[in-house]
């Protein structure tokens, strides 16, 4: 009996941690597809968020759970909060990624608690989108990914060594932003 118990905890335990570790592939290819595919490949790092569940009326929250990635490999888990105050209504869950334009701006996300100011900003992604995520001012940046190789993206999504891009999978929210959202990171 015990040991039938003991396989079935393994099964269990084994399928979640396979699932979760595809919930994270998957909407890494979907940001690819989507267009940002040049950011994977020549960030340092990134964290990736699957599914982040935001409602609000007035005041609102969002929570998700993700991956953290260096030259490919996840190294820690990370958890985003977020709570808000003013003019918002509805409800939306969005895959959201974030890409560390070096080792500096990757220490600064995986170092304890790390929160976005109001300054933020995303870019907002279509799985149909084409490669072009210029929001203005155009310009390119050498990037270092992790491995050392030294590639060129588009500078517009860069913020303080953080580009933010997200993938709506569904609802209507009348309010997207960043600021406020906090984060927390665990090492493998």
């Amino acid at each position: 009996m015990l040991n039938r118990f003991s396989l079935m905890f393994a099964l269990v335990f084994f399928a979640s941690s396979s699932a979760w570790a595809d919930k994270n592939e998957v909407a890494i290819e979907a940001f690819r597809e989507a267009g940002a595919g040049s950011y994977i490949d020549a960030s340092y790092g990134y964290a990736v968020f699957p599914s982040i569940g935001k409602i609000g009326l007035l005041v609102g929250g969002a929570q998700g759970k993700g991956m953290v990635y260096q030259e490919g490999k996840p190294i820690g888990k990370a958890t985003m909060t977020q709570v808000s105050l003013g003019f918002q209504f509805g409800g939306q869950v969005y895959k959201q990624i974030i890409f560390f334009e070096d080792a500096r701006s990757m220490r600064e996300f995986t170092s304890g608690n790390f929160e976005f100011s109001g300054q933020a900003a995303a870019i907002a992604l279509n799985s149909g989108a084409s490669a072009e995520l210029s929001t203005g001012g155009g310009g390119r940046t050498s990037v270092t990914a992790a491995n050392g190789e030294i590639t060129e993206v588009d500078s517009s999504g860069f913020y303080k060594g953080m580009a933010v891009f997200t993938l709506s999978q569904g609802g209507f929210m009348v309010e997207v932003s960043l600021g406020g959202q906090k984060f927390s990171y665990e090492p493998l």
